[in-house]
């Protein structure tokens, strides 16, 4: 039996024999299909009908993996009991299994033991255990004052189009899709933000959000007692670089499209031209029309989606310092000295060996997953590469392939959705079993390169 917590309040304390990754494998798992069984449920959908539990499934692990990749359109499919099902499994997915179960055990003042320790450290991206339950209580802090702050400020916003309650729950419900990365909405008719695209509050205020969870809590932290690490620099840099480019590109590709940005003035095409930039990274809103953009900002969007967002923070994709550490070999490389350097710090051998191993597996994974979609729906491979990247990015922006897609199909995008998420590290780690460090050092010797 899995022991979850060590309590000297719960009799029941067995062996655990799952390792942390397949620990948190497990857990995910545990909460994609409570969550599939409840939005299968007659209350769950508006008719009052049962939902096919396919459906069910693919919605509950693209909120529990904070993706927003959907099958049926939340606000028109699902009742108020289905939204607030998907609320929760967004706010789970976003603080994590572990975290998750932290949190309860905070509240319920269960003691927290080695090994929970060991896992929580896993999952949050930190290097030891020390303070790791003091980090876990400021992340959830944290988590809780940003949701509500961007609650305050979007039904401010809508309270003057809907009654108070309305404005409250929409408030409410983008806040937390947007902070966790989700990018579920409650707009109907698979709309997303389309109608707020020169809305400078909804806008902002859910990009501002998008930004802030894709940084990084340890990020965060470091911002706001104003001593920035090499890792919070790399991230900040990363993000500026990211979301300032993807701006530029997005606007030169798109400003006379009459489709998507060329339709509004221009302020608000500046304004859309940013907020798509942001969304890639990974939050799944769009303020405007996906399918009716050009091919190279399609592209575009795809690989700003594929790196994602920063470690330790709600979203997904390889992570933005996975992207820069590879930058920091060439450059090194370039300049002659062989150093991967960033801001005067030389960056480890073992995390340039981890980001170079994520980089090259995750792309050979989207590429072959891109490859199954296409073959098996009889699409373009373009479209599907997009439905792959924003699955395995957990960002939820579609072109509108995913409504559309076969059983298998959606069962491609549920694995590829739930491998981004946990990571595939992780996945390979919880289905393997790790091998002790070899006891022999290999001798040296050259390969011919380039």
């Amino acid at each position: 039996m899995v022991r979850q917590f060590a309590s000297a309040r719960r009799p029941w304390s067995g062996r655990l024999t799952l390792s942390p990754s397949q620990t948190i494998i497990v857990g995910f798992m545990t909460i994609i299909l409570v969550g599939a069984v409840l939005l299968s449920l007659p209350i769950a959908s508006e008719s009052g009908a049962p939902t096919p539990f396919l459906t069910a499934l693919f919605t509950a692990t693209s909120a529990t993996c904070v993706t927003g990749l959907v099958v049926v359109d939340t606000a028109d499919h699902f009742s108020t009991f289905g939204e607030l099902v998907i609320l929760v499994l967004i706010q789970l997915g976003g603080f994590g299994y572990m975290t998750s179960w932290a949190l309860l055990a905070l509240v319920l003042g269960w003691r927290i033991g080695l090994r929970e320790r060991i896992i929580l450290t896993e999952a949050q991206n930190l290097y030891d255990l020390g303070g790791v339950v003091r980090f876990t209580r400021r992340l959830i802090l944290m988590a809780l004052i940003v949701e509500a702050s961007g609650a305050a400020l979007l039904t401010l916003r809508w309270v003057g189009e809907e009654p108070l309650g309305r404005a409250l729950y929409l408030g409410v419900f983008h806040s937390i899709s947007a902070f966790n990365n989700a990018g579920f909405d409650l707009m109907g008719g698979f709309r997303s933000l389309t109608a707020y695209a020169g809305d400078p509050v909804v806008s902002m205020t859910i990009a501002g959000l998008i930004i802030l969870g894709g940084l990084g809590f340890a990020v965060l932290f470091d911002l706001r007692s104003r001593r920035l690490t090499l890792h919070s620099k790399t991230v900040l840099l990363a993000t500026g670089m990211l979301i300032g480019t993807g701006t530029a590109l997005i606007a030169l590709f798109e400003f006379a499209n009459p489709d998507t940005l060329g339709a509004l003035p221009v302020p608000a095409r500046l304004l859309a031209a940013f907020f798509q930039a942001v969304t890639p990274r990974t939050g799944g809103f769009s303020t405007v029309e996906i399918r009716s953009m050009a091919e190279p900002t399609l592209v575009l969007i795809a690989a700003l989606m594929f790196i994602g967002a920063s470690p330790g923070g709600t979203g997904g994709g390889i992570k933005t310092t996975t992207f820069m550490a590879p930058l920091a070999v060439i450059l090194g490389t370039i300049r002659g000295t062989g150093e991967p350097v960033m801001f005067g710090r030389r960056i480890m051998a073992q995390n340039i060996n981890k980001a170079l191993t994520i980089s090259f597996v995750s792309l050979a994974f989207v590429f072959a997953m891109s490859v199954m979609l296409a073959a098996i729906e009889r699409v373009e491979f373009l479209p599907a590469l997009f439905e792959i990247t924003s699955g395995f990015g957990t960002v939820g922006l579609s072109t509108g392939l995913t409504p559309h897609l076969s059983p298998w199909g959606r069962i491609i995008v549920m694995l590829t959705v739930f491998s981004g998420r946990v990571g595939l590290l992780t996945v390979a780690f919880g289905l393997t079993r790790r091998h002790r460090p070899p006891r022999v050092r290999h001798p040296e010797d050259r390969l011919y390169i380039g």
